[in-house]
């Protein structure tokens, strides 16, 4: 039995643990939040104004607080780590899931480890192998194609528009008897035009995976992005909208892509909460991996998920003064978004006319402090040497060896719109913490460097 004085200590060794947590979080939040980003009176050697910083930081970190602390202590306090048992009644990644699926819409959500854990089981939950091919943007992270290529099925590149997102027209034309799915993916905060391609899947027998990894908190037309395809997923890693440092979510309405989904996250069994959500087991066991969320993780999402919307409408609101601001400029061309109301706002897009001035655009615009760059936060797939020689963890991989994978051809000419339209855009980040003032500061760079170019 504990004597008073066992028990005093416990509560002062929590209460140092919880002053840790709480600078620690103040202290994230702050280096976040750009402080000091104000437009000094000094001139550069230009003659246009200059600026401390302007630092859009890491989103989910802006936001943390006492909220995420508690959760954390609590599940510290109980000692059950692990999300199905310990000494004490763990609940974090249970309640997370229950309450994400009804943020987004969906019957069903499956937390796990990442977003390209999240994408693997919902490529299992697809039930996506070898002679399958999937459609995948050009320009993308690589786990959209690493979770085709694990599967054993071929990825097929598709070209992406003036969205920054796949091409309706070019995902149709690149269908094929064995194609089983599309990749969705909602690329640096902004939906896809999914009304022709669910559209187009519905027509040809296509699933559709959404991938929000990019766009956590986006809608299209009013409905929660992950919600309108077959399958959604999500990431919640440090550059995602909310954040748990690592972390991902599979959502879907439909009971056997879960069942498959939570089997594969979990050594291919299920557990009875599972079941429970879905009914009776309609799936056999089969092997799987381990994917399964903590309860750590679970406390932060819980947290983060009651300020998601905040963070998105504050993103939101920053980015549209700055399009307000811009839209006006002489021959400026902004990204094409099919639902600005969608949009989550982590950047700003404008194109110019070819790669030189973009480069000068970019280097001008950074000349006075503005978080500039080209498209940044995924990778160019069809021109990566990795991809071009077609290499998976075994020469004899599915996906390249059977008649089709052999002819498979990837490199530049499969790509050429997209490498074209990355060549010209600008990217502006913006932050939900930026005020008035950065805004308007952001809306002159942009006025008087375009001007100078166009």
């Amino acid at each position: 039995m504990a004597t008073q004085e066992t028990k005093t200590s416990r509560r002062n060794e929590a209460l140092t643990r919880r002053r840790f947590l709480r600078t620690s979080c103040l202290a994230a939040s702050a280096a976040g939040l750009g402080l000091g980003a104000r437009p000094r009176r000094s001139q550069a050697a230009s003659g246009a104004p200059t600026v401390d910083r302007i630092d859009p930081g890491f989103i989910g970190p802006q936001f943390f607080d006492e909220q995420e602390e508690q959760a954390l202590m609590e599940v510290i306090e109980s000692g059950s780590p692990f999300r199905y048992w310990g000494p004490g009644t763990p609940m974090k990644v249970l309640r997370f899931e229950e309450r994400f699926a009804r943020h987004m819409g969906t019957r069903f959500a499956l937390g796990v480890t990442s977003g390209t854990a999240a994408l693997d089981c919902a490529v299992t939950g697809l039930d996506i192998g070898p002679g399958d091919e999937v459609i995948v943007p050009a320009y993308t992270w690589w786990s959209d194609y690493t979770c085709v290529v694990h599967a054993g099925a071929l990825p097929v590149f598709v070209d992406i528009d003036r969205t920054l997102n796949i091409n309706p027209q070019d995902f149709e034309r690149k269908i094929t008897p064995r194609t089983k799915a599309v990749i969705a993916v909602h690329l640096l905060g902004g939906p896809c035009d999914m009304e022709p391609i669910m559209d187009i899947a519905r027509k040809r027998g296509v699933a559709v995976l959404e991938d929000c990894a990019q766009c956590v908190g986006g809608s299209y037309r009013g409905q929660k992005l992950g919600s309108i395809g077959n399958v959604g997923i999500y990431s919640f890693q440090i550059n995602k909208t909310m954040t748990s440092g690592e972390g991902g979510a599979v959502v879907t309405s439909d009971p056997v892509l879960y069942e498959r989904a939570a089997r594969f996250h979990d050594m291919g069994t299920i557990r009875g909460l599972f079941t429970d959500r879905t009914g009776a087991s309609r799936v056999p066991t089969f092997a799987g991996e381990n994917f399964r969320m903590s309860e750590l993780t679970g406390a932060v999402l819980g947290a983060q998920l009651t300020k998601l919307d905040t963070m998105v409408g504050q993103l939101r609101a920053n980015a549209e003064a700055v399009y307000d601001g811009i839209k006006t400029i002489d021959g400026i061309r902004l990204r094409h978004r099919p639902d600005p109301e969608g949009d989550i706002g982590y950047s700003v897009f404008f194109e110019m006319p070819d790669k030189a001035s973009r480069d000068r655009c970019i280097g001008q615009l950074r000349q006075r402090r503005v978080p500039t760059s080209t498209l940044s936060g995924s990778v160019l797939l069809p021109i990566q040497e990795s991809v071009i020689n077609k290499r998976a963890r075994h020469a004899n991989w599915p996906s390249f060896s059977s008649p089709e994978g052999k002819a498979m051809q990837y490199g530049p000419d499969c790509c050429r719109q997209t490498l074209e339209i990355f060549d010209r855009f600008v990217q502006v980040r913006i932050g939900p913490k930026y005020t008035p003032r950065i805004n308007g500061y952001i809306i002159d760079a942009i006025r008087q460097v375009h001007g100078t170019l166009v």
